[in-house]
């Protein structure tokens, strides 16, 4: 029989309480129990980024982390990120740009892309490249998204696009 832990936490602003299995991932738990399915599972070794969310404001890779960890945590995916409005001018640059194609890793790159829209700056596509280089995209070849994340920077700092 597996341990069960009980947790408490925040997620997307709502707050949480389960009995979850103690070896179970965050993946898990968002998909299955509180059926969250924007945050993908893909390679659950921490490589691909598909991943990708927000814990206690920090990016992370929900595959790496067992739920029961996350007591008294803030947590927030993609869903969160959309509801709240934080990232609609993202998306629109993702769509836009067709930055997006079969979106697996969509999810992943819009949190990721999300860390530097919070940092109010605008980066260098080499800095752009940099920072997203650990979430994997197969069917873009990254010109799209670079193009989507530098045209959401310029347009939240005011500036155009050279």
């Amino acid at each position: 029989m597996s341990e069960r832990v009980e947790i408490r936490l925040i997620v997307n602003g709502e707050p949480v309480a389960k009995s979850v299995p103690a070896r179970q991932n965050l993946i898990d738990f968002l998909r299955e129990d509180l059926g969250l399915t924007g945050t993908r599972a893909g390679c659950e070794h921490g490589v691909c980024g598909a991943c990708t969310l927000r814990i206690d404001g920090a990016i992370a890779r929900g595959c790496l982390v067992f739920a029961a960890q996350l007591d008294g945590s803030t947590v927030e995916t993609v869903e969160g990120l959309s509801d709240s409005g934080e990232i609609a001018d993202l998306q629109a640059q993702f769509l836009a740009r067709n930055a997006l194609q079969c979106g697996f890793c969509t999810a992943g790159m819009l949190v990721a892309s999300a860390e530097l829209l919070r940092r109010a700056e605008v980066p260098s596509r080499a800095e752009i490249r940099e920072f997203l280089s650990g979430n994997y995209c197969r069917c873009t070849g990254y010109q799209a998204i670079i193009d989507a994340v530098e045209a959401a920077c310029r347009a939240r700092a005011g500036k155009r696009a050279p």
